[in-house]
């Protein structure tokens, strides 16, 4: 009876780096790609790419008719991150930048390369940083990435008024800042959040041409104006009649809690503290329930 065969292996090293040197190398190439805004040509190996990745399977299945293929044009990947994609392709590993992991992340996510998804999500855990992490909240929130967003949102809590005075902070979509006005663990004071969401609808309605309060209007609703003391509240009115930024509606409620020396607990959450709001002289007040007005 013949005994089955028995599998051995070579060295791994040896075979990744051979393999690395075909990264973008035209040799043998027979696949071009024009990759990001600056239209870089990039060479690539079709066997390699369609084997490894289902995405390129589909994007590649037509076959090459005669004379020189036209390019596969993708501009929507940077050139440094389309690289790391190859690079981990031909040889199942890549270097990532801290500069350039978000858009090397998205690329994964987009081509369906859960390998690169993870390591990826695992370097980003591991950078965090003030001026990383709202930039990572967007591509979680816009991927569904649920444990970065955790972690991303964990972050901000701790960091919170170094985090609102970013760039990355004013570029977020409504839907990426919305869990962090829902949380009650920033570590931030309403009136300064209040002056964040001003600011970063300033940005919004400069981008998108529209009107601050209808750039505002998804999110300003999880401001908790009720915490501002009445002088900051009345502050807050009058700027609100020179540019509107939140409903009248709001502020009123806001006025309710003041007048009546209830809080609203039960009915949402516009009266309950952050883990950094100041004290005020009214707070004592916010826990009672919201009846009616004190004898």
């Amino acid at each position: 009876m013949e005994t089955p065969g028995l599998v051995v292996y070579g060295e791994a090293a040896p075979f990744s780096t051979a393999l690395r040197s075909l990264v973008n190398n035209p040799l043998y190439s027979d696949v071009r790609f024009v990759v990001g805004q600056e239209r870089q040509e990039v060479f690539a190996h079709r066997c390699l790419l369609a084997c490894r990745c289902n995405f390129f399977q589909r994007l590649l299945s037509s076959e090459p008719g005669p004379g020189v293929p036209s390019p596969v044009v993708l501009s929507t990947v940077p050139a440094e991150a389309f690289l790391a994609v190859l690079e981990f392709l031909y040889t199942n590993s890549a270097k990532l930048q801290r500069h350039s992991v978000l858009e090397v992340l998205t690329a994964a996510v987009e081509y369906g390369l859960e390998e690169l998804r993870e390591l990826c999500l695992e370097f980003v855990g591991k950078a965090l940083d003030v001026e990383l992490v709202c930039e990572a909240l967007q591509v979680a929130v816009t991927f569904g990435l649920e444990q970065l967003q955790e972690r991303c949102v964990a972050f901000i809590e701790s960091h919170s008024q170094e985090t609102l005075r970013t760039r990355g902070f004013l570029e977020l979509s409504a839907p990426a800042l919305l869990p962090l006005l829902r949380s009650d663990k920033l570590c931030v004071d309403e009136a300064e959040l209040v002056l964040a969401a001003r600011s970063w609808a300033r940005v919004g309605a400069a981008v998108l041409e529209r009107p601050v309060a209808e750039v505002a209007a998804p999110v300003v609703g999880e401001l908790r104006l009720a915490l501002l003391a009445p002088a900051e509240l009345s502050a807050l009115e009058e700027q609100n009649r020179r540019e509107p930024l939140i409903p009248v509606e709001q502020i009123v409620e806001a006025w309710k809690c003041h007048a009546l020396r209830r809080g609203d607990a039960a009915r949402g959450t516009s009266c309950r503290r952050r883990r950094g709001t100041l004290p005020r002289e009214h707070h004592r007040f916010l826990d009672l329930p919201f009846k009616g007005p004190v004898p």
